[in-house]
């Protein structure tokens, strides 16, 4: 009897054994299940934030079930789109993991009304990136006019030194010219001749040759005489311009002089820009520009030299 009650329990213990061995099996299809928040979405993988894992990769499968659980416990479930997998969204997946520990989604069940909150938060930030786009490329804009105006500034002052930069050559010239003209006391003037130029003209006209010729004939029989050009234009028109064009006059009148009059260039001053100093007529009128527009010759002798 005891023999037979042995093998009788035999059987018991095998199917208990392979009871254990199917609930293990179940329970290794089941899997793991996880529940985390959305981070990031990238066609078939996605990054879920869980407790115990920030940054779990989730992989999506053409078999991957979907769903929205509805109802007051959850019970009934609504086939949805992978499309809802959206970031923020709160889920609850289902799987196994795989060779790369990256969890293979076998279903993904989340609430509806999770979804909404996804949504909204989704809705917002793609605001936040409008505005913040819109926001960048009106700075861009403000930073390209600022660039230009900056530029535009940068120019005028270079225009502007420049200018002053001719102001001051001007001055320096003029008030070396006076330097070098004013000290007239010490001379005698012996000869002296006006040459007249047209408004904005620098060409000698023919009718002062004779006297520029005659001048420098008369200052040969002079002992030790130097012979001095001054160059004026009228106060019309530029400072500048009426410098440059009391240099050529005065240069153009020194030619003469030294061309056609064979004065030795030994007995030459360096011919005097005075531009517009020294007025002797009215600029308010054309018979006052007329007489502002002049090239004065002088022959000087030094007093030393004539015995005074």
């Amino acid at each position: 009897m005891k023999r037979h009650k042995s093998v009788g329990m035999l059987p018991a213990a095998i199917l208990s054994i392979i009871l254990m061995a199917v609930l293990s099996t179940a329970a290794s299809a089941d899997g793991v299940k996880v529940k985390g928040l959305i981070k990031a979405r990238n066609g078939d993988t996605m990054v879920l934030q869980t407790a115990d894992n920030p940054s779990m990769v989730v992989v999506l499968t053409d078999n991957t079930q979907v769903a929205q659980v509805q109802g007051m416990l959850k019970a009934r479930r609504k086939e949805m789109s992978m499309a809802a997998l959206i970031p923020g969204l709160a889920v609850q997946v289902e799987g196994n993991y795989n060779d790369q520990n990256q969890l293979v989604a076998s279903s993904i069940k989340f609430k509806g009304n999770d979804l909404e909150q996804a949504e909204s938060i989704q809705a917002g930030m793609h605001e936040t990136k409008v505005q913040t786009q819109q926001n960048q490329e009106e700075l861009a804009k403000q930073q390209a006019a600022l660039k230009a105006q900056q530029e535009a500034l940068q120019q005028q002052q270079t225009q502007l030194t420049e200018q002053q930069a001719k102001i001051a050559a001007n001055k320096a010239a003029i008030s070396a010219a006076v330097a070098r003209f004013g000290q007239l006391d010490d001379y005698y003037i012996r000869d002296e001749v006006t040459v007249y130029f047209a408004n904005g003209k620098v060409d000698v006209d023919p009718q002062y040759t004779p006297q520029l010729v005659a001048l420098a004939e008369k200052a040969k029989t002079i002992d030790g005489y130097m012979i001095e050009v001054k160059g004026y234009a009228s106060a019309v028109g530029s400072v500048a311009l009426n410098q440059q064009l009391s240099e050529d006059r005065a240069g153009n009148v020194t030619k003469v002089l030294l061309q056609q009059g064979n004065v030795p260039l030994t007995r030459m001053l360096a011919p005097g820009a005075m531009g517009e100093t020294h007025q002797v007529g009215n600029n308010s009128t054309a018979e006052g520009q007329a007489e502002n527009r002049r090239v004065v010759v002088r022959v000087l002798q030094n007093k030393a030299v004539a015995g005074v």
